[in-house]
């Protein structure tokens, strides 16, 4: 049932993407800030308090309609399983930024991927020579494809019901939002940390498994620990070992100086055939994935 419902609602959004994200973001945001409002007094237990009122009705609830539907027909359960995993994750929710950039510089037009990259990272680019576009790209693509893809897919298959992906959707957003409120986000990170760690781990290793694995995985254990988060280290410095390209380094800032950051990764510097590299690590990790469960599923049937 899992696997039917990743793969349909991978193929409804390849084939009609989500029109609506901004009008989906916004009711989270308004949620969010009605949240801050009643309960942010500056302590962490208030915190605590604003996630779980926050989260665990929807997750619960969602476990209960599942459940629900499930007694009625379990066709119905997988649709509504299919429109959880359509909401929650998806390469086209990013994609949109990585392929506009590809087809800039395929074209020669550095100044339009410049303005890509700095919209999609939220900060002026057009001081960025092609290789920190590249590089940056590549970066953002193997986050964002963990984030919205294959940590949604890990919680989904982990929980019952759509209850996972909601779980862990949530909680990155509360962290994101609540995550610079001193005490009063402390919950919020914390439960993203825990969220996260599993994950990444099983990201990092299916980039191996579909790339170069030794150069993977002694990037993951050598490199990730000095990026300054950690757990997206092991993303990045596995993703840019198995495709033998180098990312991190450090970055020119438009006052002039340089923003420090660990060199990820081993091989040639970023240029524009990495891109292609990029999309190909994706999709094969993806497969990976859906192959897995489709074992799991045959194995557990058979059982």
């Amino acid at each position: 049932m899992s696997v039917l419902a990743i793969i349909a609602a991978l193929l409804l959004e390849q084939w009609r993407p989500l029109a609506d994200s901004k009008a989906v973001l916004a009711v989270s945001t308004r949620y969010v800030g009605w949240l801050e409002e009643r309960f942010n007094a500056g302590e962490a237990r208030h915190g605590t308090i604003a996630w779980t009122v926050g989260v665990f009705p929807i997750v619960l609830g969602s476990l209960l309609l599942y459940a629900l539907l499930y007694r009625v027909h379990p066709l119905v359960a997988l649709a509504l399983n299919v429109a959880a995993l359509y909401l929650t994750l998806g390469f086209r929710q990013f994609s949109h930024f990585f392929t506009g950039i590809q087809n800039a510089l395929k074209t020669g037009e550095l100044e339009r991927a410049r303005d890509l990259i700095g919209a999609w990272r939220g900060e002026a680019a057009e001081h960025r020579a092609r290789e920190e576009v590249v590089r940056l790209a590549i970066e953002e693509a193997l986050l964002a494809s963990h984030r919205n893809v294959f940590a949604v897919l890990f919680w989904f298959v982990l929980l019952p019901g759509p209850s996972g992906a909601l779980l862990y959707r949530l909680s990155v957003f509360l962290a994101r939002r609540w995550g610079g409120l001193g005490a009063f986000g402390a919950f919020a990170t914390r439960v993203n940390y825990w969220m996260e760690w599993p994950a990444v781990r099983l990201t990092a290793a299916a980039f191996a498994v579909v790339g170069d694995f030794e150069d993977a995985v002694y990037c993951w254990r050598t490199q990730a620990a000095s990026w300054r988060e950690p757990l997206a280290g092991i993303v990045l410095a596995a993703g840019a070992g198995a495709m033998g390209v180098r990312l991190g380094m450090p970055l020119a800032e438009t006052a002039g100086g340089v923003e420090p950051r660990p060199e990820l990764g081993l091989g040639e510097p970023a240029d524009a055939p990495f891109l292609e590299s990029t999309v190909g690590l994706l999709w094969r990790a993806l497969v990976l994935w859906v192959f897995v469960l489709i074992m799991l599923g045959i194995a557990r049937a058979l059982g």
